[in-house]
């Protein structure tokens, strides 16, 4: 019997589109043999729906239309089950369109990746894809990512951290923090990906400008020294908490200072824009087989110690100019495309990574079924309701 694969994407986040190629490329490759694929879409205003027309990447150039033929659909429990059923039933048809038995979220991004999509799989009850509420929250935290791994003892460049309101009522004490950690300095903000509102600051009189930037898509900013002499190296993990394995490492190859959405996204390589496989890169990275080494060694100390689960993408900061330091930038806990190209040249194909994830959401499923999250008491029964808790 086929396994019905719930492909969640879409969101209301600024890498919106992204997550649109990414999961295409992966409904593209499941195995229809093994899953019956069932793609839902989630709107910008998020809506779901569903429709065979979903997994052409071409219908996407004209959104409405495509959504037109689509089906509206809304995802519930029903007793064991999560089915999806028309939001809009109609009269003498009220039947479940079908039923899920296993999410796989391919999204970006806020709202979807940081840990709220996976809480909403949490309550249904419905096995998923990939890192948990816990690991997905951390890893689109840049600011809580980098105290975790600093706690482990994991390199990370010096920062500064604030709120909106602190930078209205500390500017210049902020500032002068800003400015021991020695221009340039990256500025971003703690919570977003692929780039979105990052900016490198050569100098003070510049520095404003790319906090209101940054301010503009977070609360929060975070800011960084930044490295001079600056190489960005990319390794994948692919596991769980029990066991993980990295892969080959890659070089992107950059038109600024910074890598930027730009050379991820719409730089037209292999043919047009598609997600991460367009980004120019050298794969494998050319480095060392020590440092290779290192690198793939600390990208399973960082897996391990965010606990995370499925295929991440962790990106390093290398400095030339100190003998090749490697600094741990950011973890991307569903990372674009899914790091498809970084397994391949590892030596697994895309089916065949795709059906490990599910295999790995599979045993979670099973080892959390095994754990008590309620408890029977008939406290309500003997006890008055207007009491105070003690």
């Amino acid at each position: 019997m086929k396994l019905n694969v719930g492909v969640f994407f879409g969101g209301a986040s600024v890498e919106h589109e992204i997550s649109i190629i990414s999961a295409v490329q992966a409904m593209g490759s499941l195995n229809r043999e093994k899953f019956e694929v069932v793609p839902l879409y989630i709107s910008k205003s998020g809506e779901l729906y569903t429709g065979a027309g979903l997994t052409d990447i071409e219908r996407y150039k004209d959104l409405d239309a495509l959504l037109a033929e689509c089906v509206r659909v809304d995802v519930a429990k029903s007793g064991k089950q999560v089915l999806v059923k028309r939001a809009l039933p109609k009269a003498f048809d009220k039947k479940p369109l079908t039923a899920l038995d296993m999410a796989f979220p391919i999204v970006h991004g806020t709202n979807c990746e940081d840990g709220a999509l996976q809480g909403w799989f949490e309550v249904l009850g419905l096995p998923y894809v990939g890192c948990d509420v816990a690991a997905s929250a951390v890893g689109m935290d840049k600011l809580l990512f980098k105290q975790i791994c600093r706690q482990n003892g994991l390199p990370v460049v010096d920062s500064v951290a604030f709120h909106a309101k602190e930078w209205i009522r500390r500017r210049e004490e902020l500032t002068g923090e800003i400015a021991a950690l020695t221009y340039p300095v990256v500025v971003k903000p703690v919570n977003l990906g692929s780039s979105v509102g990052i900016s490198r600051v050569a100098a003070p009189d510049d520095l404003e400008n790319a906090v209101n930037l940054a301010l503009s898509f977070s609360m929060r900013v975070l800011v960084e020294r930044a490295v001079t002499q600056l190489r960005e190296i990319n390794c994948s993990v692919l596991g769980d908490a029990q066991e993980c394995e990295a892969s080959v490492c890659e070089e992107p190859i950059t038109a600024g200072e910074i890598l930027s959405y730009e050379d991820k996204y719409t730089s037209k390589g292999r043919g047009g824009s598609k997600g991460m496989t367009s980004l120019k890169r050298k794969l494998p990275a050319d480095i060392s087989a020590e440092k290779t080494l290192e690198i793939q060694e600390l990208s399973e100390r960082v897996f391990r110690a965010v606990g995370a689960s499925g295929v991440v993408r962790i990106d390093y900061l290398m400095d030339s100019a100190d003998n090749d330091r490697v600094y741990v930038n950011e973890i991307n806990t569903i990372p674009g495309s899914l790091s498809f190209y970084l397994w391949e040249a590892t030596g697994m194909k895309y089916p065949e990574l795709l059906e490990k994830l599910i295999g790995l959401a599979h045993k979670r499923a099973r080892q959390r079924a095994n754990l008590v999250f309620t408890y029977d008491t008939n406290i309500l029964a003997n006890n008055g309701l207007g009491g105070v808790k003690k």
